[in-house]
């Protein structure tokens, strides 16, 4: 059994990437490792959520769902993260959360953490390599060790072949196209398990 720490930490404004980390828990989970599932802090205003029904079904939905916090970074071994595309970029919530992790950093605290993440977007092209790409970029500075799927199993071609991490895109009625749970959950394993190797090798 896995002696590593997962936290996973999403943003989800329609409840896609909430959804995706719930799947990346289970795996983890299953790959014995202790998860947490955290969100990053909502910047929007209440009275543009208030003006759409998916959004605000789900910040009440996820209403109990910790804020994900430097502690928390610091308290993993791994950190798997979730977020929508927005023209191509992180979401500015997550990168708003990043951002505050100038401590962490400067004392050497994000060295080595295991990183991997997951994206989604309304179409298939519109620009979810892009957003984990620029999600990657700040973990380079991290110093962090990038974990992608690849085309390590099969599953992968089934949930949309992102060698990146899980990407899935989201049609008009909020609901999934491609079937990306199995790819969501390798990716969770995969994860832990260069983890372990990691967190082995400091012993």
């Amino acid at each position: 059994m896995s002696n590593v720490k997962v936290a996973v930490i999403f943003y989800s404004m329609g409840g896609t990437n909430y959804q995706l980390s719930k799947w990346a828990e289970e795996g983890a989970a299953e790959a014995g490792a202790e998860v947490r599932v955290l969100k990053v802090q909502e910047l929007a205003p209440q009275s543009v959520i208030e003006n759409n029904e998916g959004w605000k079904a789900t910040v009440e939905s996820t209403k109990d769902i910790p804020v994900a916090t430097s502690e928390d970074l610091e308290w993993a071994d791994a950190i798997i993260f979730s977020v929508p595309t927005r023209f191509g970029n992180m979401a500015s919530q997550m990168k708003q959360f990043l951002d505050t992790q100038g401590g962490l950093w400067a004392s050497g605290k994000t060295v080595n953490k295991v990183v991997s993440a997951m994206t989604s977007a309304q179409n298939p092209h519109g620009g979810q390599e892009a957003t984990l790409l620029s999600l990657y970029t700040s973990m380079m500075h991290w110093g962090a060790i990038i974990v992608t799927p690849g085309y390590t199993d099969p599953v992968l071609f089934g949930a949309g072949g992102n060698p990146y991490g899980t990407s899935v895109t989201v049609g008009q009625d909020g609901q999934m196209v491609e079937d990306v749970q199995a790819a969501v959950k390798y990716q969770a394993k995969r994860t832990v398990q260069v983890a372990e190797w990691v967190t082995q090798g400091n012993q």
